[in-house]
């Protein structure tokens, strides 16, 4: 039974793509892997976003059952504006209910969750491997659970922790997530 565990990533030090986890993040990871070592399922694949954040959050659940992290451009997290934004909560805010609005230089909505829904189709078509991790980041997470949730939405996003864990599983033509962290 194929199932994705999509993942965001623990406590960073900041939003910059090579912005580390914190001693709380990186105790975080460790913690994680604890956790994904005692589920009945074991990860056979490990796809990430290239943020230094995202690959310090699996990086000791893949280097003790040695598996490579896959590096996808496509989970990297959306970016808003390539301006500042005072209110950024409210743009984020606006950008969960119309998937269309993307302020100047930044990225929709559907344009994120066009990318992200490739990884996803990418992965649950690969017939090697049952269980995927696909490491991630909260705005991105959060649209693309949007999908198998339609109630799925910026108020999710506010309550998301550091690190978050979601299993998508497939039955057939059905989807079921299940919130495991």
């Amino acid at each position: 039974m194929k199932q994705l565990i999509l993942i965001r990533h623990c406590q960073a030090e900041g939003q910059h793509k090579d912005s580390p986890l914190t001693q709380s993040g990186v105790n975080q990871a460790h913690r994680l892997a604890a956790f994904l070592n005692k589920q009945p399922i074991k990860l056979d694949r490990i796809i990430s976003s290239p943020f230094m954040r995202a690959i310090e959050t699996i990086k000791p659940y893949a280097d003790e059952h040695h598996i490579s992290i896959e590096k996808d451009h496509r989970l990297q997290e959306r970016i808003l504006s390539n301006e500042p934004i005072d209110d950024w909560i409210d743009v984020l805010e606006t950008s969960f209910s119309n998937f269309d609005f993307r302020l100047p230089g930044g990225e929709s909505s559907n344009d994120a969750l066009k990318r992200g829904l490739e990884v996803l189709h990418q992965a649950l078509q690969d017939e090697e491997h049952e269980h995927i991790a696909i490491v991630t980041h909260g705005n991105l997470l959060t649209i693309l659970l949007s999908q198998f949730e339609k109630e799925f939405g910026f108020i999710n996003w506010k309550m998301l922790t550091t690190p978050d864990v979601f299993v998508i599983q497939k039955e057939a033509d059905k989807y079921a997530v299940e919130h495991v962290w």
